[in-house]
């Protein structure tokens, strides 16, 4: 959940992608909003811990990238049901 829109980051369109190589390694490729979102650190630690709770034995690997930037185009039609632009 990204905590300031109290949206999930993937409707949100901030997950680019997400490479499992069937063992137990996970890399998650993502984006913030913006490059001084200042709640990223805690955005990823959250991303990392929510995988380790279901999956323990993984290795999660967050990796925060600004290419594409982020735009409101990327948030999902459920994400923008949501948040009333709809």
């Amino acid at each position: 959940m990204d905590p300031e829109i109290e949206l999930d980051i993937i409707n949100l369109g901030l997950v680019y992608n997400i490479l499992y190589d069937g063992d137990n390694n996970v890399r998650i490729e993502m984006t913030l909003s913006t490059p001084a979102c200042p709640l990223g650190d805690a955005i990823t630690e959250n991303v990392k811990n929510t995988i380790k709770k279901k999956y323990p034995d993984f290795n999660v690997d967050v990796d925060v990238v600004f290419d594409p930037p982020w735009d409101a185009s990327m948030i999902s039609e459920e994400g923008k049901k949501k948040l009333g632009m709809m």
